[in-house]
């Protein structure tokens, strides 16, 4: 069949060989646990994956292949040298401030050439309706699946206080007015400075459509201009990316360094709570809704795996962004909805960060020993329906939220510093989480406005990315 790509003899070979040295690594390390090998054992073990996945990347030479690649030998780094693997932190440092440099004219040219390229403004605004009403479905579904875990598991009862306090986080209160407030920009380049994501959509969208209302032979100029902005960022995103498995590499290297896989034991119920919970959020709440608007689960599988993997690795839905917007309109959404549901989404369609943000809360309180109330814990999930909003898609940035919500609910705040601890391996989940539903948001908007292709026609976009990558 034309187009068809089968796997090469060299390929399965390696992929049989990388599965048979992983499973006996598995082995060995759960074998150790009862019955000690020497440790040079053990490490040797480690590293022979290391070596087969290494020939495993090259023969595949696809990018999400490299990061899961970079993911494995970044955690037997972290593990065998942490002292080491605190200095590799310096690669993903590197590659999130190239990201960031993305975003803010990625945004800006995107959405204005998606606005004021476009000829029905209504479209527009009946748009950024359904995108809302999703955003708030998705979101209250997630803070819901996030309080029925916590109650369930009461991953929290038991805990002990912590003798030694960290140095408080500062919190500042927020009113409903500031928060409306915030997305307002004051002064457009402090807003690109700090990262203000949603201000920097608000100004391009008042652009877009001041850029809108100029008679064609004055518009052309600009929007000219926008969308060679737009290529040249997209070409510089596949130049920063060349970064991405060694940056992500580095970033499961000095969580597990800094960390330790013993961090795994101590909060075991905890984290096993939040990714059962992402899993079930997933499986409840993101596959029918997908199958709900026909939206062919393979395809999108295929597209979203990339930033996901992203967004898992750097716990940043920042890094991931420009990647996302990339493969949905590989995917065959249109370029207008693109630019302007994903970046809106990751103010208001933190799916995932909402989802943790709910049980980390009744967590605290379990903590605390303090038994809310039903009618408390929807009071508790009004709140954090508003307080979610707007928070930028940064990494630790729903530890500041969540402060604020502890303190305003007059919960004590220790048990937030033992989350502290594991952080990182709770903001992988929740993170990659709020890339899929960003995704999944825009594919669902194009089919509400009828602008998805078919799934024939999806199937060959995905057919042609493939053979282009190859």
């Amino acid at each position: 069949m034309p187009g068809k790509r089968t796997a090469s003899p060299a390929s399965l070979r390696w992929t049989f060989a990388a599965l048979a040295v992983l499973t006996v690594a598995v082995l060995l390390a759960v074998v150790g646990h009862f019955h000690p090998f020497p440790e040079l054992l053990l490490r040797g073990s480690r590293w022979m994956v290391a070596a087969v996945l290494l020939g495993y990347g090259v023969v595949r030479r696809s990018l999400l292949t490299w990061i899961f690649v970079c993911m494995v030998i970044g955690g037997i780094v972290g593990y065998d040298f942490p002292p080491q693997a605190a200095e590799l932190q310096l690669i993903t440092q590197i590659f999130l401030r190239l990201i960031k440099t993305i975003i803010a004219p990625l945004i800006f040219s995107t959405l204005v050439v998606g606005i004021a390229g476009h000829s029905d403004m209504k479209q527009v605004g009946r748009m950024g309706i359904k995108a809302l009403i999703f955003f708030e479905v998705i979101t209250t579904l997630a803070l819901v699946i996030g309080l029925i875990a916590i109650n369930v598991s009461k991953a929290g009862v038991g805990l002990k206080p912590m003798e030694a306090q960290p140095a408080a986080i500062a919190v500042q209160h927020q009113s409903a007015s500031d928060i409306v407030l915030h997305i307002f920009p004051e002064n457009i380049a402090k807003s690109i400075a700090e990262g203000q994501v949603l201000q920097v959509v608000v100004f391009a969208l008042i652009f877009a459509l001041a850029l809108s209302m100029l008679p064609q032979a004055r518009r052309a100029p600009m929007l000219s201009f926008c969308e060679s902005l737009s290529e040249t960022m997209f070409k510089f995103t596949n130049i920063v990316m060349l970064l991405a498995a060694p940056a992500v590499g580095a970033a499961i290297a000095y969580t597990i360094g800094q960390l330790g896989v013993g961090v795994l034991s101590n909060l075991l119920r905890l984290l096993g709570t939040l990714y059962v919970a992402l899993i079930a959020f997933i499986v409840l709440v993101l596959i029918p809704t997908a199958i709900l608007f026909r939206i062919p689960l393979r395809a999108f599988t295929r597209s979203v795996s990339e930033p996901a993997a992203i967004a898992f690795a750097t716990t940043s839905s920042e890094a991931a962004l420009p990647r996302a917007m990339e493969e949905m309109e590989a995917l065959g959404v249109p370029k207008q909805i693109v630019a302007f549901v994903i970046p809106t989404g990751y103010s208001f369609n933190l799916a995932g960060s909402a989802l943790y943000l709910s049980l980390a809360a009744i967590f605290v309180a379990q903590a605390a020993n303090i038994d809310l109330s039903w009618q408390q814990q929807a009071v508790l999930l009004l709140t954090l329906m508003l307080t979610s909003k707007g928070v930028a898609g940064v990494p630790r940035a729903g530890l500041v939220i969540l402060l604020a919500t502890v303190g305003s609910f007059n919960l004590p705040l220790w048990p937030v510093y033992i989350l502290l601890g594991v952080d990182a391996l709770l903001d992988m989940g929740r993170t990659a989480v709020n890339v899929i539903a960003n995704c999944l948001a825009s594919v669902a908007v194009a089919k509400w406005e009828g602008e998805f292709p078919s799934r024939a026609d999806a199937r060959r976009s995905i057919t042609s990315a493939v053979a282009d990558e190859g």
